[in-house]
């Protein structure tokens, strides 16, 4: 009889039984989805430090043409990768990522990142409306409170003066809403199509779509610095995109939507503390009805 070799850390957390090593769900799961929101913290300050000469359109371009090419690189030589379940619905569910995503580099290139970050945390308000929509989910009056108090928030934030940001406001506004719609999507997607599908078709209809634009203004980095940022950003969102994937394995949906929301917390600190992001009482005030909202939402959506 062969004798098994079990070995355990002093936190428990980590454990190797036959030379293959587990991790606790209850320590995984924070793991992977904490990390995964710091990087997305990241990718949002090398987006905003980037040259000015780099448009939306650039900088959307590089990071899906460099994601797909890194995906395409590590999967295909496995075999058609971009073969998935619903090819309709995986590209209009990239389509719709990648409006989200321009939408919110649009903001972040305008608003201070703190701000920008937080109202596009009003996503899960989209997406409870998506979900009635598209499958006949009923809204009860918790989670309507929770919505109007979310949108109070976003009022809050919102200065409405139109000699300042409110541009940037409104897109950060739609990237929320798209990103809520696209949370919707993958929830059919997902039950056939493994994560990498997923994200390389979001990867491919982001190219796509930001292609001409950048063929009619190119621009490729001139200097050592910005070939890093550009490589940090794509590396950054791809890593964090699969740790993200892979933690939902670990925990509940609503649990991984209230880790996730700690990017708010991560950009909020580092745009106050190195970008110097200006702070006031509309934005503690209207960051705490967005998040504490949002987390409430997700909470009571695992109770149904």
């Amino acid at each position: 009889m062969k004798l098994q070799q079990t070995t355990v850390d002093d936190s428990g957390a980590i454990s190797e039984k036959n030379g293959i090593v587990s991790m606790d769900k209850n320590f995984a799961g924070p793991l992977f989805m904490l990390s995964a929101a710091l990087l997305f913290t990241i990718m949002s300050i090398l987006v905003k430090q980037m040259d000015p000469r780099y448009s939306v359109w650039h900088i959307g371009f590089f990071r899906f043409a460099g994601g797909a090419v890194i995906l395409l690189a590590l999967f295909g030589r496995h075999g058609n990768i971009y073969k998935g379940n619903n090819i309709p619905l995986l590209i209009i569910r990239g389509c719709t990522g990648s409006i989200a995503f321009i939408a919110a580099v649009t903001a972040i290139r305008i608003l201070p990142i703190s701000t920008g970050v937080v109202i596009f945390y009003s996503f899960p308000v989209f997406a409870a409306i998506f979900a009635a929509i598209i499958y006949r989910e009923k809204i009860g009056i918790p989670q309507i409170i929770c919505m109007l108090l979310v949108m109070t928030g976003i009022a809050v934030l919102f200065d409405f003066n139109l000699a300042g940001k409110l541009f940037g406001q409104c897109m950060a506004l739609l990237a929320g809403a798209f990103a809520g719609l696209t949370v919707t999507l993958i929830r059919s997607l997902r039950e056939n199509n493994g994560p990498a599908v997923i994200y390389l078709y979001f990867c491919t209809m982001g190219a796509v779509v930001t292609l001409p634009m950048f063929i009619n203004s190119p621009v490729t980095p001139a200097t050592p610095v910005e070939w890093v940022m550009i490589w940090g950003m794509i590396l950054t969102s791809l890593t964090a995109q699969l740790l993200m994937n892979q933690g939902f394995f670990y925990c509940r949906g609503w649990e991984g939507g209230v880790y996730m929301s700690s990017e708010t917390i991560f950009t909020s600190i580092a745009g106050i503390v190195f970008l110097k992001d200006p702070i006031s009482w509309r934005f503690w005030f209207g960051s705490a009805l967005i998040l504490g909202c949002g987390i409430a939402m997700n909470w009571l959506k695992s109770r149904q």
